[in-house]
Formats: C-alpha cells, sequence, structure tokens
C-alpha cells in the first residue's frame, strides 16, 4: 500500500506533496533536525490531506497530478481552506 501525501509548513507558506509505502517514518523524516532535503528550510511540518493506492504506480501518477498547476490549484482552494 502507498500513500500520496500533501504537507503544510506549520511556520511558513510552503506545502509538500510526495509519496511513500510507510506515512509515520516519512513524516518523521520530513521533521527530523538532520534531514538535508529541500523540506529542512520549512520545518515542521505536518499531514493535511493523503490518498492511498494499492500500487506504486498508481500514487506515482496522483502524486504528478497533484504537483501539476490544476492539482496544487486543488490543494490550495480544497484542501489547505480547510486547515489553515
Amino acid at each position: 500500500m502507498y500513500t500520496v501525501y500533501v504537507l503544510k509548513s506549520l511556520d511558513f507558506d510552503a506545502i509538500y506533496i510526495g509519496f511513500t509505502s510507510d506515512m509515520e517514518l516519512r513524516l518523521i523524516s520530513h521533521n527530523h533536525p538532520q534531514n538535508r532535503g529541500w523540506t529542512k528550510r520549512f520545518m515542521p511540518w505536518k499531514i493535511v490531506y493523503s490518498e492511498t493506492y494499492p500500487t506504486k504506480s498508481a500514487a506515482m501518477n496522483r502524486e504528478k497530478q497533484l504537483k501539476s498547476q490544476q492539482g496544487r490549484k486543488f490543494i490550495r482552494e480544497t484542501i489547505l481552506k480547510d486547515n489553515l
């Protein structure tokens, strides 16, 4: 099972879209002090949206859709509107 997720920075106006097979561990890694990736600059993060998919390819396709201009509009107008 794979999870597509949207994270919202608690201190900045930033979102992150990704997918994983272990959501709990992935959130820990995004918020870990030794994180060296893009998400380090905008810590801490909280999960504001997630969807599960049976296959990695289905999750990757949905992640790609959410990262598109139309997907980001959906996130801002639908998901974040209720989670600010």
